[in-house]
C-alpha cells in the first residue's frame, strides 16, 4: 500500500509543478509536446498516449486549432485518418511552457537526473 500512496502522491506533485503558467491545462501541453518530438500525429495515437475519451479529446485539440497552436490535416495515406501538427505559434507556448518548468525545477543534481531516468524507465516498464 505504500507503493500506491507514493505514486499518487508523485503524480499529485507533478501535476501541481505542470501546471506553471496556468492558461493551458497540462494535458493540452502534452499534445503540444507529442506534437512537437513525433511529427503528424494521427487523432488515435495520442488518445491512447493520453489516455482519454475521445470526445474530450475532440473538445481539447478543436480549442488547440482555435487558438492557432495545431493543424488538423487529413492523411494522405488513408483518409479516414486525422493528423496533427504544432504550428509554430504552438512551437513557441510549447517553448515558453518548458521554460517555466525548467525554471520552477531548477538546476538538478546528477542524483536527481538518474532517480527520474529510473522512475521513467520502471513506470514504462509496467505500464
Amino acid at each position: 500500500m505504500k507503493n500506491i500512496e507514493k505514486l499518487i502522491e508523485i503524480s499529485g506533485l507533478l501535476d501541481n509543478l505542470l501546471k506553471v503558467g496556468g492558461e493551458r491545462t497540462v494535458l493540452q501541453n502534452k499534445v503540444l509536446l507529442f506534437c512537437s518530438i513525433y511529427q503528424s500525429l494521427p487523432f488515435g495515437v495520442i488518445i491512447d498516449k493520453l489516455g482519454i475519451k475521445k470526445t474530450n479529446f475532440a473538445l481539447m485539440i478543436a480549442e488547440l486549432e482555435k487558438e492557432g497552436n495545431v493543424v488538423i490535416k487529413q492523411s494522405n495515406i488513408d483518409r479516414r485518418c486525422k493528423l496533427v501538427q504544432l504550428t509554430e505559434k504552438g512551437q513557441k507556448e510549447l517553448e515558453k511552457f518548458t521554460q517555466e518548468v525548467e525554471k520552477a525545477v531548477g538546476n538538478t543534481s546528477l542524483e536527481v537526473d538518474k532517480a527520474i531516468d529510473t522512475l521513467n524507465t520502471f513506470l514504462n516498464k509496467i505500464i
